[in-house]
């Protein structure tokens, strides 16, 4: 709408309802009132030094203390100098002292219905042998690990295994084309490939290793390619170069222990596709992400030691590293992972989903929201979504209509939102 004057547009967003959560809700929340929150916002705006120097002390483990909490050099900021780290072990072995090793910490269902849990304990043991068939690979700290996969356990095994012994990962949208595969390969230089036989999307066989095989030819730096089974098929294993993640998992020992890296040590390299007409890959280091990752999850999501949380997102994007991942895993936190599309076999997968696993914390996108909308309430209206407790959203904004939508139908009116926005470049 104009104002007729000078010819500028206001906002179709603009939007005065308030919607407070209620005060159940709030009495039992980590920031349980805006005072609440002010009063943590001006301690971390008047030091932010102290505020992340103590938080970095309590809720990471050091191998070895850090000594100076930041160092900047505009534009460089380098976070708990001097300190070592590790962030398998923050999301992993720190439970493994409590009760929470017998807790679930994924909940895996695959597109055709095949389900597995995976404990904090069992967790820790796959991604040890893991790490063991990356080292026996040839793969040293610093080596980069490309991940082409589907939405199983094994991405995220694959991805704190790299972090264990020093490896950098950088995973692609198992969407993506051959061609843009080997873009980031070669931009980074990866040396091993990870990848599946296939994955399941609306009831057909994603052809993965096909792929795999026509960027391999344009990544000279790839030395061995490790397969995943999922859907059975037989794709083409080159002799020398491609092995069954199975054989080798079988193979390999289940002890190993976090090797302690320095807080600056790359973590992951994640392509953003940029405007420059080539991807552009940012790089985040180790200490100061899973930090940022851990608390963001706790306080946005008002975390609590029984929830069962479900990102929708895909681990190729940072919403999956940050909040499928490391943060939640940091956490000591349920996460659940689903491989498939929203509406397969119906339209109604989300919702028996969230009734099935009695999942609390649903994140997802406005797209998503959307696209509900349209399929229609009477899928919504076959399952039971009591046990929700919050909503998220994450992307891009969120229209009035679709938030409101989102606040009746799915929350039933009582689940507070939280909007959240962010980029590849902030992680969190």
């Amino acid at each position: 709408m104009s104002d007729g004057k000078s010819g500028q547009i206001d906002t179709v967003m603009h939007e005065t309802r308030l919607f407070p959560p209620s005060e159940e809700f709030a009495s039992k929340a980590a920031i349980g009132s805006l005072e609440a929150y002010q009063a943590l916002y001006d301690q971390a705006k008047a030091d932010p030094v102290k505020f992340w120097g103590d938080l970095a002390r309590e809720e990471l483990h050091w191998f070895e203390p850090f000594g100076e909490t930041l160092e900047w050099n505009e534009p460089f900021a380098k976070w708990f100098v001097g300190g070592k780290t590790n962030v398998s072990y923050n999301c992993l072995d720190q439970h493994l002292t409590t009760w929470r090793r017998n807790k679930a910490a994924i909940i895996w269902e695959g597109e055709p219905g095949d389900q597995r849990t995976l404990t904090y304990q069992q967790l820790h043991r796959e991604v040890c042998r893991f790490a063991n068939v990356l080292k026996s690979l040839g793969v040293v700290p610093g080596d980069v690990v490309s991940i082409y996969m589907p939405m199983t356990p094994e991405l995220a095994i694959a991805m704190l295994a790299c972090a264990r012994i020093g490896a950098v990962h950088s995973v692609i949208f198992a969407g993506f084309s051959a061609e843009a595969i080997a873009d980031r390969n070669n931009d980074a230089q990866a040396k091993i490939q990870l990848t599946a036989d296939g994955g399941w999307r609306r009831g057909k066989v994603l052809d993965l290793k096909s792929t795999v095989d026509v960027a391999l030819e344009k990544s000279p730096s790839v030395e061995k390619c490790v397969v995943l089974r999922r859907v059975g098929n037989e794709p083409l294993m080159q002799e020398g170069r491609d092995f069954w993640w199975d054989d080798l998992v079988e193979a390999a020992s289940d002890k190993c222990d976090a090797t302690p890296l320095d807080s600056e040590t790359p973590l992951f390299i994640l392509y953003t596709s940029g405007s420059t007409g080539k991807p552009k890959g940012i790089k985040h280091t180790t200490a100061g992400y899973n930090l940022y990752a851990k608390k963001t999850f706790e306080w946005v999501f008002d975390h609590r030691d029984d929830d069962v949380y479900w990102c929708t997102a895909d681990c190729g994007w940072i919403t999956g590293h940050s909040y499928i991942v490391y943060g939640p895993l940091s956490a000591g936190a349920t996460t659940v992972m689903y491989e498939g599309a929203p509406n397969w076999p119906a339209e109604d997968r989300f919702w028996s989903l969230i009734e099935k696993y009695r999942i609390n914390i649903l994140y997802t996108a406005p797209t998503a929201i959307r696209a509900f909308i349209k399929w229609g309430d009477e899928h919504v209206d076959k399952h039971d979504l009591s046990s929700l407790r919050l909503l998220g959203t994450v992307g891009e904004g969120i229209n009035p209509e679709a938030w409101m939508w989102y606040h009746e139908k799915i929350g039933g009116g009582r689940c507070p939102i939280v909007d959240t926005w962010w980029q590849t470049e902030t992680g969190g």
